[in-house]
Protein backbone atom coordinates (compact mmCIF):
# COMPACT_ATOMS: atom_id res chain seq x y z
CA UNK A 1 0.00 0.00 0.00
CA UNK A 2 1.73 3.04 -0.70
CA UNK A 3 1.41 6.51 0.88
CA UNK A 4 -1.28 8.10 -0.87
CA UNK A 5 -3.62 5.07 -0.33
CA UNK A 6 -2.41 4.72 3.22
CA UNK A 7 -3.26 8.62 3.56
CA UNK A 8 -7.00 7.82 2.32
CA UNK A 9 -7.29 4.73 4.23
CA UNK A 10 -6.51 6.80 7.64
CA UNK A 11 -9.11 9.10 6.45
CA UNK A 12 -11.84 6.69 5.78
CA UNK A 13 -11.25 5.25 9.20
CA UNK A 14 -11.20 8.56 10.86
CA UNK A 15 -14.12 9.55 9.60
CA UNK A 16 -15.99 6.16 10.32
CA UNK A 17 -14.70 6.32 13.70
CA UNK A 18 -16.09 10.21 14.19
CA UNK A 19 -19.65 9.13 12.73
CA UNK A 20 -19.32 5.61 15.01
CA UNK A 21 -18.23 7.90 18.35
CA UNK A 22 -21.68 9.89 17.45
CA UNK A 23 -24.21 6.56 18.23
CA UNK A 24 -21.62 5.62 20.73
CA UNK A 25 -22.36 8.13 22.82
CA UNK A 26 -25.83 7.77 22.80
CA UNK A 27 -25.73 4.03 23.15
CA UNK A 28 -28.10 2.93 26.52
CA UNK A 29 -25.83 0.94 29.47
CA UNK A 30 -27.87 -2.21 28.50
CA UNK A 31 -26.64 -2.37 25.13
CA UNK A 32 -23.36 -1.62 25.61
CA UNK A 33 -23.58 -4.48 28.36
CA UNK A 34 -24.53 -7.26 25.86
CA UNK A 35 -21.33 -5.79 23.51
CA UNK A 36 -19.35 -6.59 26.04
CA UNK A 37 -20.75 -9.77 27.34
CA UNK A 38 -20.83 -10.65 23.55
CA UNK A 39 -17.36 -9.79 23.39
CA UNK A 40 -16.28 -12.19 26.74
CA UNK A 41 -18.15 -15.22 24.93
CA UNK A 42 -16.11 -14.93 21.94
CA UNK A 43 -12.92 -14.32 23.43
CA UNK A 44 -13.41 -17.63 25.10
CA UNK A 45 -15.08 -19.33 22.33
CA UNK A 46 -13.00 -18.05 19.89
CA UNK A 47 -10.68 -21.57 19.82
CA UNK A 48 -8.35 -23.14 16.54
CA UNK A 49 -8.87 -19.94 14.49
CA UNK A 50 -6.97 -17.54 17.12
CA UNK A 51 -4.56 -20.02 17.90
CA UNK A 52 -3.54 -20.62 14.78
CA UNK A 53 -3.51 -16.73 13.95
CA UNK A 54 -1.25 -16.05 16.91
CA UNK A 55 1.40 -19.04 16.71
CA UNK A 56 2.47 -17.72 12.97
CA UNK A 57 3.06 -14.53 14.92
CA UNK A 58 5.01 -15.87 17.20
CA UNK A 59 6.95 -18.18 14.80
CA UNK A 60 7.41 -14.97 12.60
CA UNK A 61 8.60 -12.47 15.56
CA UNK A 62 10.97 -15.90 17.04
CA UNK A 63 13.07 -16.24 13.18
CA UNK A 64 13.07 -12.58 13.28
CA UNK A 65 15.42 -12.44 16.20
CA UNK A 66 12.91 -10.48 18.44
CA UNK A 67 14.07 -10.14 22.09
CA UNK A 68 12.44 -12.90 24.71
CA UNK A 69 10.50 -10.81 27.02
CA UNK A 70 8.66 -9.49 22.97
CA UNK A 71 8.04 -12.60 22.22
CA UNK A 72 7.13 -13.67 25.30
CA UNK A 73 4.43 -10.19 24.95
CA UNK A 74 3.15 -11.66 21.90
CA UNK A 75 1.59 -14.91 23.44
CA UNK A 76 -2.12 -15.22 23.57
CA UNK A 77 -2.30 -18.06 26.53
CA UNK A 78 -5.20 -19.63 27.76
CA UNK A 79 -4.73 -17.68 30.90
CA UNK A 80 -4.19 -13.87 28.96
CA UNK A 81 -7.26 -14.67 27.39
CA UNK A 82 -9.27 -15.92 30.24
CA UNK A 83 -8.44 -12.46 31.96
CA UNK A 84 -9.37 -10.16 28.76
CA UNK A 85 -12.73 -12.19 28.87
CA UNK A 86 -12.90 -11.80 32.74
CA UNK A 87 -11.87 -7.69 32.16
CA UNK A 88 -14.90 -7.74 29.92
CA UNK A 89 -17.72 -9.36 32.20
CA UNK A 90 -15.62 -6.88 34.81
CA UNK A 91 -16.78 -3.93 32.92
CA UNK A 92 -20.11 -5.07 32.15
CA UNK A 93 -21.01 -5.44 35.81
CA UNK A 94 -19.69 -1.88 36.64
CA UNK A 95 -21.76 1.27 36.89
CA UNK A 96 -22.34 3.05 33.60
CA UNK A 97 -20.76 6.83 34.29
CA UNK A 98 -21.81 7.98 31.09
CA UNK A 99 -24.33 10.79 31.58
CA UNK A 100 -23.38 11.04 35.51
CA UNK A 101 -23.65 14.58 36.93
CA UNK A 102 -21.21 15.01 39.92
CA UNK A 103 -20.81 17.96 42.23
CA UNK A 104 -24.44 20.10 41.30
CA UNK A 105 -24.30 23.26 43.77
CA UNK A 106 -26.98 25.74 44.03
CA UNK A 107 -25.73 29.42 43.20
CA UNK A 108 -26.52 32.60 44.61
CA UNK A 109 -28.46 33.73 41.29
CA UNK A 110 -30.50 30.80 41.50
CA UNK A 111 -29.32 28.33 38.93
CA UNK A 112 -27.65 24.80 39.77
CA UNK A 113 -23.80 24.22 38.72
CA UNK A 114 -22.64 20.75 37.56
CA UNK A 115 -20.55 18.52 35.94
CA UNK A 116 -21.49 15.55 33.57
CA UNK A 117 -19.24 12.71 32.65
CA UNK A 118 -19.24 12.40 28.83
CA UNK A 119 -16.92 10.38 26.11
CA UNK A 120 -14.04 11.98 24.66
CA UNK A 121 -14.99 10.65 21.30
CA UNK A 122 -12.36 9.37 19.40
CA UNK A 123 -9.28 7.86 21.09
CA UNK A 124 -6.49 5.96 18.42
CA UNK A 125 -4.30 3.39 20.28
CA UNK A 126 -0.94 2.82 19.28
CA UNK A 127 0.78 -0.48 20.73
CA UNK A 128 3.43 -2.97 20.65
CA UNK A 129 3.57 -6.51 20.89
CA UNK A 130 0.81 -7.49 23.06
CA UNK A 131 -2.47 -8.51 21.12
CA UNK A 132 -4.59 -9.00 24.04
CA UNK A 133 -4.64 -4.86 24.28
CA UNK A 134 -6.93 -4.79 21.08
CA UNK A 135 -9.51 -6.66 23.68
CA UNK A 136 -8.62 -4.36 26.09
CA UNK A 137 -8.76 -1.07 24.37
CA UNK A 138 -12.15 -2.32 22.86
CA UNK A 139 -13.93 -3.32 25.73
CA UNK A 140 -13.05 0.10 27.02
CA UNK A 141 -14.01 1.88 24.01
CA UNK A 142 -17.33 0.35 23.96
CA UNK A 143 -17.90 0.73 28.23
CA UNK A 144 -16.94 4.72 27.60
CA UNK A 145 -18.98 5.73 24.82
CA UNK A 146 -15.82 5.73 23.13
CA UNK A 147 -14.70 5.10 19.60
CA UNK A 148 -11.24 3.44 18.83
CA UNK A 149 -8.83 3.57 15.87
CA UNK A 150 -6.66 1.05 17.22
CA UNK A 151 -3.08 0.16 15.24
CA UNK A 152 -1.19 -2.48 16.99
CA UNK A 153 2.21 -3.90 15.80
CA UNK A 154 3.85 -5.59 12.75
CA UNK A 155 4.70 -8.41 14.66
CA UNK A 156 0.86 -9.29 16.40
CA UNK A 157 -1.09 -8.43 12.60
CA UNK A 158 -2.21 -11.84 12.33
CA UNK A 159 -3.59 -11.75 15.91
CA UNK A 160 -5.23 -8.62 15.57
CA UNK A 161 -6.96 -9.04 12.88
CA UNK A 162 -8.57 -12.08 14.49
CA UNK A 163 -9.36 -10.00 16.94
CA UNK A 164 -10.67 -7.30 16.26
CA UNK A 165 -13.02 -9.73 13.94
CA UNK A 166 -14.11 -10.37 17.54
CA UNK A 167 -15.02 -7.25 18.91
CA UNK A 168 -16.99 -7.00 15.12
CA UNK A 169 -19.30 -9.66 15.40
CA UNK A 170 -19.85 -8.37 19.22
CA UNK A 171 -20.80 -5.37 18.04
CA UNK A 172 -22.60 -6.20 15.88
CA UNK A 173 -24.58 -8.94 18.09
CA UNK A 174 -25.46 -5.65 20.47
CA UNK A 175 -26.78 -3.29 17.78
CA UNK A 176 -23.53 -1.26 17.84
CA UNK A 177 -21.91 0.70 15.30
CA UNK A 178 -19.21 -1.57 13.66
CA UNK A 179 -17.04 1.16 13.34
CA UNK A 180 -16.77 1.95 16.67
CA UNK A 181 -13.43 -0.30 16.45
CA UNK A 182 -11.38 -0.16 14.04
CA UNK A 183 -8.18 -2.30 13.24
CA UNK A 184 -5.59 -0.34 11.28
CA UNK A 185 -4.94 -3.46 8.67
CA UNK A 186 -1.88 -2.03 7.45
CA UNK A 187 1.67 -2.59 8.83
CA UNK A 188 2.95 0.54 6.81
CA UNK A 189 4.21 2.92 9.55
CA UNK A 190 3.20 5.63 7.25
CA UNK A 191 0.21 5.20 9.29
CA UNK A 192 1.10 5.90 12.37
CA UNK A 193 2.18 9.43 11.40
CA UNK A 194 -1.13 9.65 9.73
CA UNK A 195 -3.27 8.78 12.83
CA UNK A 196 -1.49 11.02 15.03
CA UNK A 197 -1.62 14.01 12.74
CA UNK A 198 -5.76 13.47 12.49
CA UNK A 199 -7.10 16.08 14.89
CA UNK A 200 -10.38 16.45 12.39
CA UNK A 201 -11.04 13.35 13.63
CA UNK A 202 -9.04 11.71 16.50
CA UNK A 203 -9.73 13.76 20.20
CA UNK A 204 -6.72 11.41 21.84
CA UNK A 205 -3.84 9.31 21.33
CA UNK A 206 -2.76 6.29 24.19
CA UNK A 207 0.37 4.95 22.69
CA UNK A 208 1.57 1.48 24.64
CA UNK A 209 5.15 0.49 24.04
CA UNK A 210 8.93 1.04 24.01
CA UNK A 211 10.67 4.27 24.70
CA UNK A 212 11.56 4.97 21.39
CA UNK A 213 7.83 4.71 20.20
CA UNK A 214 6.52 7.14 22.53
CA UNK A 215 8.97 9.28 22.55
CA UNK A 216 7.89 9.77 18.75
CA UNK A 217 4.14 9.61 19.32
CA UNK A 218 4.54 12.47 21.77
CA UNK A 219 7.32 14.48 19.59
CA UNK A 220 4.97 14.14 16.28
CA UNK A 221 1.30 14.05 17.51
CA UNK A 222 -0.66 17.10 16.80
CA UNK A 223 -3.48 15.79 19.17
CA UNK A 224 -2.98 15.41 22.92
CA UNK A 225 -1.38 11.85 24.13
CA UNK A 226 -1.90 10.00 27.59
CA UNK A 227 1.65 8.07 27.72
CA UNK A 228 3.97 7.08 30.34
CA UNK A 229 7.87 6.44 28.62
CA UNK A 230 9.32 4.18 30.88
CA UNK A 231 8.86 1.29 34.21
CA UNK A 232 11.39 2.48 36.75
CA UNK A 233 9.61 0.61 39.74
CA UNK A 234 11.23 0.45 43.09
CA UNK A 235 10.45 -1.43 46.19
CA UNK A 236 12.00 0.12 48.86
CA UNK A 237 12.29 -2.00 52.75
CA UNK A 238 11.73 -0.29 55.25
CA UNK A 239 13.91 -0.91 59.15
CA UNK A 240 10.25 -1.88 60.86
CA UNK A 241 9.62 -4.18 57.84
CA UNK A 242 8.71 -7.52 58.67
CA UNK A 243 11.35 -9.59 56.44
CA UNK A 244 9.78 -12.70 54.84
CA UNK A 245 6.90 -10.51 53.68
CA UNK A 246 9.28 -7.83 52.33
CA UNK A 247 10.94 -11.23 50.23
CA UNK A 248 7.63 -12.37 48.95
CA UNK A 249 6.70 -8.92 47.73
CA UNK A 250 10.76 -8.00 46.31
CA UNK A 251 10.65 -11.90 44.45
CA UNK A 252 7.04 -11.32 43.19
CA UNK A 253 7.80 -7.65 42.21
CA UNK A 254 10.91 -8.33 40.18
CA UNK A 255 10.45 -11.78 39.26
CA UNK A 256 6.40 -13.06 38.61
CA UNK A 257 7.00 -11.66 35.11
CA UNK A 258 10.12 -9.39 33.97
CA UNK A 259 8.86 -7.84 30.79
CA UNK A 260 5.89 -6.19 32.23
CA UNK A 261 6.32 -1.93 33.12
CA UNK A 262 4.99 -2.61 36.40
CA UNK A 263 7.57 -5.17 37.52
CA UNK A 264 10.19 -3.61 40.02
CA UNK A 265 13.58 -2.83 38.51
CA UNK A 266 15.02 -1.03 42.22
CA UNK A 267 15.34 -2.65 45.25
CA UNK A 268 16.08 -0.25 48.11
CA UNK A 269 16.60 -1.80 51.63
CA UNK A 270 17.41 0.53 54.80
CA UNK A 271 20.72 0.29 56.44
CA UNK A 272 19.57 -1.33 59.75
CA UNK A 273 17.88 -4.16 57.86
CA UNK A 274 20.43 -4.63 55.35
CA UNK A 275 22.56 -7.50 56.78
CA UNK A 276 19.75 -9.24 57.52
CA UNK A 277 17.51 -9.06 54.44
CA UNK A 278 20.23 -8.88 51.31
CA UNK A 279 21.45 -12.64 51.97
CA UNK A 280 17.96 -13.38 52.61
CA UNK A 281 16.55 -11.91 49.32
CA UNK A 282 20.28 -12.94 47.53
CA UNK A 283 19.50 -16.81 47.93
CA UNK A 284 16.19 -16.20 46.13
CA UNK A 285 17.98 -13.76 43.09
CA UNK A 286 20.73 -16.25 43.09
CA UNK A 287 18.20 -19.14 42.66
CA UNK A 288 16.65 -17.37 39.70
CA UNK A 289 19.11 -16.51 37.95
CA UNK A 290 18.48 -12.58 38.28
CA UNK A 291 21.51 -10.24 38.07
CA UNK A 292 22.07 -7.98 41.22
CA UNK A 293 23.85 -4.47 40.26
CA UNK A 294 24.52 -3.37 43.64
CA UNK A 295 26.14 -0.36 45.03
CA UNK A 296 28.91 -0.37 47.85
CA UNK A 297 27.36 -1.19 50.55
CA UNK A 298 24.66 -3.98 49.46
CA UNK A 299 27.71 -5.23 47.19
CA UNK A 300 29.99 -5.90 50.35
CA UNK A 301 27.30 -7.59 52.48
CA UNK A 302 26.47 -9.90 49.33
CA UNK A 303 29.43 -10.72 48.53
CA UNK A 304 30.13 -11.83 52.12
CA UNK A 305 27.75 -13.74 52.35
CA UNK A 306 28.71 -15.86 48.84
CA UNK A 307 27.00 -14.10 46.41
CA UNK A 308 28.18 -12.93 42.98
CA UNK A 309 27.21 -9.35 42.18
CA UNK A 310 27.96 -6.50 39.83
CA UNK A 311 28.97 -3.11 41.00
CA UNK A 312 26.03 -0.77 40.08
CA UNK A 313 27.09 2.45 37.54
CA UNK A 314 25.02 5.63 37.74
CA UNK A 315 22.63 4.61 34.83
CA UNK A 316 21.50 1.60 36.85
CA UNK A 317 19.96 3.72 39.11
CA UNK A 318 17.21 5.00 36.28
CA UNK A 319 17.17 1.98 34.03
CA UNK A 320 14.12 -0.20 32.99
CA UNK A 321 15.81 -3.24 32.49
CA UNK A 322 13.21 -5.96 31.56
CA UNK A 323 14.86 -8.44 32.41
CA UNK A 324 16.71 -10.84 35.30
CA UNK A 325 18.33 -8.10 36.48
CA UNK A 326 17.71 -5.64 39.78
CA UNK A 327 19.77 -2.55 40.98
CA UNK A 328 20.25 -2.63 44.73
CA UNK A 329 20.81 0.26 47.13
CA UNK A 330 21.48 0.55 50.72
CA UNK A 331 19.97 3.69 52.03
CA UNK A 332 19.74 5.27 55.66
CA UNK A 333 15.98 5.25 55.79
CA UNK A 334 12.50 6.72 54.76
CA UNK A 335 14.24 10.16 53.94
CA UNK A 336 16.32 8.90 51.66
CA UNK A 337 14.54 6.40 49.76
CA UNK A 338 11.73 8.93 48.76
CA UNK A 339 14.75 11.07 47.56
CA UNK A 340 16.40 8.16 45.29
CA UNK A 341 12.89 7.17 44.25
CA UNK A 342 11.74 11.16 43.25
CA UNK A 343 14.96 11.59 41.29
CA UNK A 344 15.41 8.10 39.31
CA UNK A 345 12.21 6.40 38.87
CA UNK A 346 9.89 7.16 36.15
CA UNK A 347 6.39 7.75 38.46
CA UNK A 348 5.01 4.63 37.32
CA UNK A 349 4.89 2.33 40.46
CA UNK A 350 6.81 2.32 43.72
CA UNK A 351 5.93 0.09 47.07
CA UNK A 352 7.30 0.29 50.32
CA UNK A 353 7.26 -2.49 52.88
CA UNK A 354 6.60 -1.63 56.67
CA UNK A 355 4.85 -1.72 59.86
CA UNK A 356 5.32 1.75 60.52
CA UNK A 357 2.32 3.78 60.12
CA UNK A 358 3.96 7.43 59.87
CA UNK A 359 6.65 6.20 57.08
CA UNK A 360 4.20 4.41 55.10
CA UNK A 361 1.84 7.47 55.26
CA UNK A 362 4.90 9.55 54.31
CA UNK A 363 6.07 7.15 51.35
CA UNK A 364 2.05 7.76 50.43
CA UNK A 365 2.13 11.34 50.60
CA UNK A 366 5.41 12.15 49.11
CA UNK A 367 6.98 9.56 46.57
CA UNK A 368 5.73 10.97 42.84
CA UNK A 369 4.71 8.81 41.56
CA UNK A 370 1.25 7.42 39.48
CA UNK A 371 0.65 4.20 41.73
CA UNK A 372 1.98 4.24 45.47
CA UNK A 373 1.87 0.97 47.38
CA UNK A 374 2.44 -0.18 51.04
CA UNK A 375 2.81 -3.76 51.69
CA UNK A 376 2.06 -4.83 47.96
CA UNK A 377 4.06 -5.78 44.80
CA UNK A 378 4.07 -3.50 42.55
CA UNK A 379 2.80 -6.26 39.70
CA UNK A 380 -0.39 -4.84 41.14
CA UNK A 381 -0.50 -1.80 39.32
CA UNK A 382 -2.86 -2.54 36.72
CA UNK A 383 -6.59 -1.41 35.61
CA UNK A 384 -7.53 -5.11 36.04
CA UNK A 385 -6.13 -6.22 39.77
CA UNK A 386 -6.96 -2.08 40.34
CA UNK A 387 -10.65 -3.05 39.71
CA UNK A 388 -11.27 -1.06 36.63
CA UNK A 389 -12.07 -3.84 34.26
CA UNK A 390 -9.19 -3.67 32.07
CA UNK A 391 -6.92 -0.45 31.51
CA UNK A 392 -6.13 1.35 27.95
CA UNK A 393 -2.45 2.02 29.28
CA UNK A 394 -0.67 3.63 32.36
CA UNK A 395 0.05 7.45 32.49
CA UNK A 396 2.63 9.15 34.12
CA UNK A 397 1.26 12.47 33.47
CA UNK A 398 0.06 14.80 35.66
CA UNK A 399 -3.47 16.06 34.66
CA UNK A 400 -6.55 14.26 33.00
CA UNK A 401 -5.45 10.65 33.68
CA UNK A 402 -2.68 9.41 35.60
CA UNK A 403 -2.00 5.61 36.70
CA UNK A 404 -3.71 2.66 35.54
CA UNK A 405 -6.17 4.18 32.89
CA UNK A 406 -9.44 2.57 32.70
CA UNK A 407 -13.38 4.12 32.07
CA UNK A 408 -12.99 7.32 33.75
CA UNK A 409 -9.58 8.54 32.02
CA UNK A 410 -11.32 8.04 28.69
CA UNK A 411 -14.35 10.42 29.62
CA UNK A 412 -14.27 14.29 29.84
CA UNK A 413 -16.31 16.38 32.13
CA UNK A 414 -18.75 19.19 30.23
CA UNK A 415 -20.40 21.78 32.94
CA UNK A 416 -24.22 21.80 33.13
CA UNK A 417 -26.39 24.40 34.25
CA UNK A 418 -30.35 23.97 35.54
CA UNK A 419 -32.06 26.91 35.93
CA UNK A 420 -35.73 28.08 36.07
CA UNK A 421 -35.63 31.36 34.25
CA UNK A 422 -32.83 33.07 35.36
CA UNK A 423 -31.43 35.90 33.74
CA UNK A 424 -27.90 37.83 34.25
CA UNK A 425 -27.76 40.98 35.89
Amino acid sequence: MNAFNVHEHMQALGLQAKTAAALMAKADAATKTRALKALARRVRDAGPALDAANRRDVERATAAGLSAPMVDRLKLTPKVLATVAEGCDQLAAMPDVIGEIIGMRQQPSGIRVGQMRVPIGVFGMIYESRPNVTIEAASLAIKSGNAAILRGGSEAIESNKALAALVGAALDEAGLPRDAVQLVQTTDREAVGQLITMPQFVDVIIPRGGKGLIERISRDAKVPVIKHLDGNCHVYVDDSAELDMAQRIVDNAKTQKYSPCNAAEGLLVTASVAAAFLPQIGAVFAAKGVEMRCDATAAAVLRGAGFAVVDAVESDWSEEYLAAVISIKVVAGVDEAIAHINHYSSHHTDAIVTRDHVNAQRFLREVDSASVLVNASTRFADGFEFGLGAEIGISTDKFHARGPVGIEGLTSLKYVVLGQGEVRT
